[in-house]
């Protein structure tokens, strides 16, 4: 006995039906919520993908895949992201005034205000990515640096820590 997917009773032939693009094994009572799918044998059926190892190429060459079989964690385009500086604002005031200028006179020559340079030196605002390259050009200095690789991430429950659920109070 197969259980209904859609109203949970027990049905010996469940019927594949279609609902809003969810194919779904249902029982007789519940065929009128879908349209009825037709089942074909696998053979005769042709799908846009190939499923099986059978053909020119072999199953054990996947792309994007780690092959290698050990632990490794899989490299994502965050692996080798930099993010700006946690003491952008000291590098930002340093490097001017060892260019000698003053906060109006890098202003101007960055084509910005001078009240914009004057808050980026305090850290009172995060430069954006145009005006950050303006300043590295101008001040040949760098505002970013290296993210830190996330290593996989434990969460200590083996030692007996506490979990979110430890924490949060519900109102029921």
């Amino acid at each position: 006995m197969v259980q209904c997917e859609m109203c949970g009773a027990e049905t010996a032939n469940p019927k594949t039906i279609k609902v809003e693009g969810a194919e779904l094994d249902v029982c007789s009572d519940c065929t009128e919520f879908g349209t009825e799918v037709k089942t074909e044998s696998s053979s005769s059926t042709s799908t846009k993908y190939s499923t099986s190892s059978s053909g020119g190429s072999s199953g054990s060459s996947s792309s994007g895949g780690n092959s290698s079989g050990g632990s490794r964690r899989r490299r994502d385009m965050f692996d080798e992201m930099q993010e700006l500086a946690s003491d952008y604002d000291e590098r930002i005031r340093n490097a001017r005034e060892e260019a000698s200028y003053s906060q109006e006179e890098l202003a101007s020559e960055l084509n910005e205000k001078a009240s914009l340079v004057r808050k980026l030196e305090r850290g009172d605002i995060l430069p954006s990515d145009d005006v950050r390259k303006k300043l590295e050009k101008k001040l040949g200095v760098s505002l970013l640096e290296a993210v830190e690789g996330d290593e996989e991430w434990d969460s200590g429950s083996g030692e007996g820590g506490l979990t979110l659920g430890d924490m949060v109070k519900r109102k029921d």
